[in-house]
């Protein structure tokens, strides 16, 4: 059983790497700013007894359930879009030495240490020197907005962020046009996605060009569908007509038209990806992606940033998975990134 700083619970565990049987009473959650009642419905409609503890911005605790089993490493997997880093609780301590030296009790754990200070901001204070291996037992130590550290241990896994708390402090680029070049980047790190050189991308409401330009400038194909005008700073990328587009190298072809006007003599052949940053209704974007997998068959993944109009709507989530699974992608996830407000990516892999 894990331990917590004001209320100490025995640690029979030399270390945490591979044993399956680590508990705490305690289970904390990073999350976005003002997502902290989303999470917590989440909770809820799952059917999980969790009960609500102590929450301030961006960090919510819960308690096992009453008469019910502790909290195990297997809860931690579980698929919550709010939820950026969860963790069995070490506790509240006075201090992050006091934090570290409970979490250093543990053999060959790694440490991350991250603080909260205002909206949208999640500082690394010691960046991860490397990415952890699945597996690889990590302790979080927090320091929130109010002063207080906390400390939590969790394991890595696939589609688990490897940064501290879940959050990659990436800085966009001056030269960026929008900040979706920014939640891109970020959920390409969330997920440690990787791509072949010469994968060829569609984006439906692509302008003014964030991800774009993040595609390009790591040599992609990309066909963007957007009847507004794109930045200037993609002009070099520019080809005339996708029949024009080259075989290798970054290009770029506008389809200057409505996402529901786009046609399959637009997009030619071999799109590897799907990509979305409308604005519409999540249903409308998924009509959409069902439509453009219809019209290409070779797409092998998807990445939709759904914007929400409030937070009520992550309900329907279930829906939006399930629009995905019956497109045959396998493998999806939902995930709300800490650049987002009240946006989610939404990830598909077949």
């Amino acid at each position: 059983m894990l331990g917590g700083g004001k209320k100490l619970f025995p640690l029979h565990m030399p270390s945490l790497h591979h044993d399956p049987s680590a508990s705490s009473e305690f289970l904390w959650i990073l999350c976005n700013p003002g997502s902290e009642n989303a999470l917590k419905q989440e909770v809820h409609a799952s059917g999980l007894e969790w009960r609500p503890s102590y929450q301030e911005k961006g960090f919510v605790t819960f308690k096992s359930p009453l008469g019910g089993p502790l909290f195990s490493r297997s809860d931690l997997l579980r698929p919550f879009a709010c939820a950026r880093r969860m963790a069995l609780s070490l506790g509240k301590f006075p201090d992050v030495e006091a934090a570290r030296a409970a979490a250093c009790a543990f053999d060959g754990i790694e440490i991350h240490q991250v603080k909260i200070s205002r909206r949208d901001s999640l500082q690394h204070v010691h960046p991860a020197p490397r990415l952890p291996q699945k597996g690889a037992a990590i302790a979080t130590l927090i320091e929130t907005e109010s002063g207080a550290c906390w400390a939590g241990v969790h394991w890595h896994a696939e589609f688990l962020s490897p940064d501290p708390g879940g959050a990659s402090c990436i800085e966009m680029p001056a030269h960026s046009p929008s900040r979706a070049w920014l939640k891109w980047e970020e959920a390409r790190r969330f997920w440690q996605l990787d791509f072949a050189n010469d994968e060829i991308f569609v984006e439906l409401g692509c302008a003014p060009g964030g991800v774009l330009l993040a595609l390009l400038e790591r040599g992609h194909g990309v066909i963007g569908v957007d009847a507004a005008n794109l930045s200037d700073c993609l002009a070099s990328y520019a080809v005339p007509t996708r029949a024009a587009a080259p075989t290798h190298g970054p290009w770029l072809y506008h389809c200057r038209r409505p996402a529901a006007l786009c046609g399959k003599k637009d997009l030619g052949s071999g799109i590897a990806w799907f990509m979305s940053d409308m604005n519409q209704r999540p249903a409308v974007v998924l009509q959409e992606c069902a439509r453009f997998c219809q019209m290409c068959g070779t797409i092998r993944g998807v990445f939709i940033n759904l914007k929400l109009t409030d937070f009520s709507e992550l309900s329907e989530q279930a829906q939006w998975i399930g629009a995905l699974h019956q497109l045959g992608f396998s493998t999806v996830r939902l995930q709300q990134m800490l650049p987002h407000h009240r946006e989610f990516a939404l990830l598909g892999l077949r």
